[in-house]
């Protein structure tokens, strides 16, 4: 985990704006964050160049492009050696069925994520993929009935009041 830089209320206000349409015109985002376009444009640079903003990309609807199961699976490892760690995420990271994958403390070792277009697929990915994984001594999944919410913008704004 990387450590937090301090941020003011104007760059805080940008970041929500780029969160919300990155999309937007430079202008569009100054004046909304009540910054002139020159100083507005710096402070993005600085935010891109800090590591803040990693990227831009496009929110896909993964039922129209034909991802319609979800499903969450706890992982167990059979040792927690750097070398099977290391070597089952370097392995996760490459798989692009799996869109999270989360390292826990409790029951799970690890949390995945995986999105796939039906449950016959899921069972092959289970046999070819999942259970090939260095070290996966035990796989335990949970079918996404529905999403109630599935937000990927930060609450910076809310953070910051708190």
């Amino acid at each position: 985990m990387s450590k937090p830089i301090h941020l003011d209320q104007h760059s805080l206000r940008i970041l929500e704006e780029l969160q919300r349409d990155s999309r937007q015109t430079l202008q569009q985002i100054a004046d909304r964050v009540g910054l002139s376009s020159t100083p507005c444009w710096r402070r993005i640079k600085e935010l891109e160049a800090a590591g803040v903003v990693r990227g831009y990309t496009a929110l896909v609807d993964r039922g129209k492009v034909g991802l319609q199961l979800l499903v969450v699976a706890e992982v167990n490892l059979s040792r927690h050696s750097e070398g099977i760690v290391e070597e089952f995420e370097r392995r996760v990271v490459t798989v692009p069925q799996i869109v999270r994958c989360l390292s826990t403390t409790g029951q799970a070792d690890y949390l995945l994520t995986i999105a796939l277009p039906d449950i016959e697929s899921y069972d092959r990915f289970q046999h070819q993929v999942l259970f090939r994984l260095p070290g996966v001594t035990h796989v335990r999944s949970s079918i996404v009935l529905r999403e109630v919410k599935a937000e990927v913008r930060l609450p910076l704004l809310a953070s910051a009041q708190s």
